[in-house]
């Protein structure tokens, strides 16, 4: 029976989407510590408006090749231990707080389907698994085809992304429920603010923002 168990683990085991090796979940164990040394030893990333942002890690090293090989490398599974972490970091900040709907940032459909599936929203799904919320996937719709915000002065990204949302068809009703936003990276805010703005035309309140990773610093985080 035990030989059995043993040939079916290595059966199920497939190969570490960052380094090959073979992994018994998403990751192999020299990748997971590596991911693990990214993690903020402050969720709270600090900047003087709001919205207020929390996040798991410093975008950088482990955590930034993780979001770019599931975003450009077709790995989608990536995305359920990073929306757990992420879930978990929003529990130990705010509890078991169930009065709030989870709204993932949105792709334009073409990019989405040429990409096969928006990570923000797969996020989002195992970020609700974990902490109980109610996830709005269809919240929000990108109704604007948007370039790539890198390398975009400020203005620039603000200008690109200029009525770059509306409201989804999860919204039909207006809700009083607060918002949560959910994403993978957030840098300059423009996104995220965009997306507010669209939500608060409608009455709609955002309490707030979770992400994976914000611009890393070095006296941000665990291990530095």
């Amino acid at each position: 029976m035990q030989i059995f168990e043993n040939f079916l683990n290595l059966f199920l085991k497939s190969n570490c989407p960052l380094c090959q090796r073979p992994a018994s979940q998403e990751f192999c164990e020299y990748c997971h510590k590596q991911l693990q040394k990214c993690r903020l030893s402050d969720s709270n990333h600090p900047q003087d408006s709001f919205p207020k942002v929390i996040a798991w890690g410093g975008y950088g090293g482990a955590i930034k090749r993780a979001i770019a090989t599931m975003k450009y490398d077709n790995h989608p599974e990536i995305a359920r231990p990073l929306g757990e972490w992420l879930g978990e970091v929003w529990l130990e900040n705010y509890g078991n707080e169930h009065s709030l709907i989870v709204v993932p940032i949105p792709m334009h459909p073409d990019k989405q389907k040429q990409r096969g599936f928006n990570q923000a929203a797969l996020i989002a799904q195992s970020f609700c698994q974990t902490t109980g919320l109610k996830l709005k996937v269809n919240g929000l719709q990108r109704v604007k085809a948007t370039e790539a915000l890198f390398g975009l002065s400020p203005t620039e990204r603000k200008k690109t992304l200029t009525q770059a949302f509306e409201l989804g068809k999860d919204f039909r009703y207006p809700s009083n429920v607060p918002v949560v936003l959910v994403d993978d990276i957030y840098t300059t805010g423009t996104t995220v603010k965009s997306a507010i703005e669209t939500l608060s035309k409608s009455g709609i309140v955002v309490s707030g923002v979770a992400v994976v990773a914000v611009p890393s610093k070095a006296n941000h985080t665990k291990n530095s």
